[in-house]
C-alpha cells in the first residue's frame, strides 16, 4: 500500500504543469537562426525520429544511439544543417547512455534555460538551424567540468579523413 502511494505522489509531482513553466519552456521557436524552415519543410528532410528531437525538443530512448559507443576520430555534425558540433577528441562515456562531450565547438551550440521538468536546465541548440540538441550539466570531467549530454539522432558523425 506505501507503495502505492509514493507512486501516486511522485505521478502527481511530475504532472504538475504551472503557467510560469509554459512561458518559460523555449524561446528558440521565435528566434531567428541562418538556416530556417517551416515545420513542412523540415518534416521532408528529416526522419520521423530526428524531427521529434530536432524540431520537437524530444528525447531519444537512452542507449539507443549507435553513436553513444563510436569512439573513431571526427567530428559530429548537426543531422538537420551539417553545422559542427563536437569534436570526438572532446566525448567521453558519461554511463547515461546518450553520446557525451566535455567541450563544444565554440560558436556553433547556443544555449537557453528550458522548465519542462518543473525546475531549470541548460537546454543545447544548433546555433545554425536552432535544432535541439540535449542539455549540459555542471558534473563532466576537466579540463571543462561540463557534461553535454546530446541525443545521437540529433548528430551526424563525420569521420577524420
Amino acid at each position: 500500500m506505501k507503495k502505492i502511494v509514493v507512486v501516486a505522489l511522485i505521478g502527481m509531482l511530475f504532472s504538475c504543469n504551472s503557467n510560469a513553466q509554459k512561458k518559460a519552456e523555449k524561446t528558440t521557436e521565435k528566434e531567428t537562426f541562418k538556416v530556417s524552415k517551416t515545420e513542412a519543410e523540415w518534416r521532408k528532410i528529416l526522419t520521423e525520429k530526428e524531427f521529434y528531437v530536432l524540431r520537437k525538443a524530444g528525447t531519444e530512448r537512452p542507449f539507443t544511439s549507435p553513436l553513444n559507443k563510436n569512439y573513431e576520430d571526427g567530428t559530429y555534425h548537426c543531422a538537420a544543417c551539417n553545422t559542427p558540433l563536437f569534436k570526438s577528441e572532446t566525448k567521453f562515456d558519461s554511463g547515461t547512455g546518450w553520446p557525451s562531450f566535455y567541450k563544444e565547438i565554440e560558436g556553433n551550440v547556443a544555449f537557453s534555460t528550458d522548465y519542462k521538468v518543473g525546475y531549470a536546465r541548460t537546454e543545447e541548440h544548433c546555433a545554425t538551424c536552432g535544432g535541439h540538441l540535449g542539455h549540459v550539466f555542471d558534473d563532466g570531467p576537466q579540463p571543462t567540468g561540463k557534461r553535454h549530454c546530446i541525443n545521437g539522432v540529433a548528430l551526424k558523425f563525420v569521420p577524420e579523413k
